[in-house]
């Protein structure tokens, strides 16, 4: 389901799209957004990203602190440069799966 090349015409919305990566949740709420394929892809990036940090975090919160601290400091940059990848992308109209995770998001349904 790879689509590498940039929709063309109005029917984006790509400002949706950038505050699924920051927001996941957002474009979920709203109307005219829920339907748009464009914004729905991106929703799905953002929410496997929020879920990628929300497990880094819980794994923090369990290794001990002179283990996990380098390891936790270049996972963390890593996901910094996914969400600036997303953005990008919904930025330039493209559906390009994330690197390393982002085929996790085909698992969600909405």
């Amino acid at each position: 389901m790879e689509q590498n090349t940039p929709i063309v015409g109005g029917s984006k919305n790509t400002a949706m799209a950038v505050i699924a990566y920051i927001l996941f949740f957002i474009p979920l709420l709203t109307g005219d957004a829920k339907k748009d394929a464009f914004v729905k892809y991106h929703t799905k990036q953002g929410l496997v990203l929020f879920l990628l940090v929300v497990l880094l975090n819980i794994v923090d919160r369990i290794m001990p602190f002179y283990f996990w601290w380098t390891i936790n400091w270049i996972l963390s940059l890593g996901t910094l440069v996914l969400l600036i990848i997303g953005i990008s992308n919904a930025v330039s109209g493209k559906q390009q799966p994330l690197p390393l995770v982002g085929k996790f998001s085909d698992f969600f349904k909405f």
